[in-house]
């Protein structure tokens, strides 16, 4: 029987990007009571560093193609300003806060995607998550702090989806404490009409996705994300939330819950 709780929250770039929105962000994230883990990338913040370098930036359908000079550009950005940044917040916010790699005590194992018709460099799937380690920062009242940046264990860092960071702590650590999983990005939520700010699907399960699916009620892009929710949900995470900057206010109504 588990009794702890523990709350994943992934930080998206839209909030990243702004500084009073961050700060709001960051002081609701600082008053969960339960254990907590936030996971950040910072691709915004990446791609003009890049330009700032004159270093190529090159996507594919949303991915980021990763040579070893965007390798440069991305531990510069979400190992060093952003998550350094974040973790001088959180402890002026009396959050005792401590950033991470996946390399940081080999907390989260990764390897090189295989080159397929796309090559995509430095990008890391993930194959490990060293959830005991994890757990110990914990007990000890350490807040991790993870950006989207993992190894091999070969000595080479890896560019891994945040989306991806999170949803795989959240798998490993379902193993001894309640997990919820939270996504906070620009949208409210899940909707069904993307000119609609608050066309918000409340709640997804299993039965009503495959419904929604049928009938093409979202958007092309948001499939991946969801089938990543659903995947979790499988593998023991209590229930996933997607919402905005606004998700972990007290009393706020307006976001997706995905559950069983």
């Amino acid at each position: 029987m588990k009794s702890k709780s523990l709350k994943i929250v992934k930080i998206g770039s839209s909030i990243l990007s702004d500084r009073e929105l961050l700060q709001e962000f960051l002081l609701d994230f600082s008053h969960i009571r339960e254990n907590k883990v936030l996971v950040h990338g910072g691709g915004r913040h990446a791609t003009e560093l890049a330009r700032k370098l004159n270093v190529p930036v090159k996507m594919n359908e949303g991915r980021r193609i990763t040579c070893a000079d965007t390798l440069d550009v991305i531990t510069m950005s979400y190992a060093g300003k952003i998550n350094k940044n974040i973790v001088a917040q959180l402890q002026a916010m009396d959050c005792n806060a401590m950033g991470f790699t996946g390399a940081d005590g080999n907390l989260i194992k990764a390897e090189k995607r295989p080159v397929s018709v796309i090559d995509y460099g430095f990008v890391g799937d993930i194959v490990s998550v060293d959830n005991e380690l994890i757990a110990e920062l914990l007990g000890w009242g350490i807040t991790p702090v993870f950006c989207a940046v993992t190894h091999d264990k070969k000595g080479n860092l890896l560019n891994t989806n945040a989306d991806t960071v999170a949803s795989e702590l959240a798998l490993g650590m379902a193993v001894s404490y309640e997990t919820e999983l939270f996504y906070c990005s620009e949208k409210a939520g899940v909707l069904e009409n993307l000119n609609d700010p608050e066309s918000v699907i409340t709640t997804i399960n299993t039965a009503s996705y495959e419904e929604i699916k049928r009938k093409k009620l979202i958007s092309d892009g948001m499939i991946p994300k969801l089938d990543n929710c659903l995947h979790a949900l499988r593998h023991n995470v209590r229930r996933i939330y997607i919402g905005d900057h606004k998700l972990l206010k007290p009393g706020n109504k307006l976001f997706t819950t995905i559950e069983h």
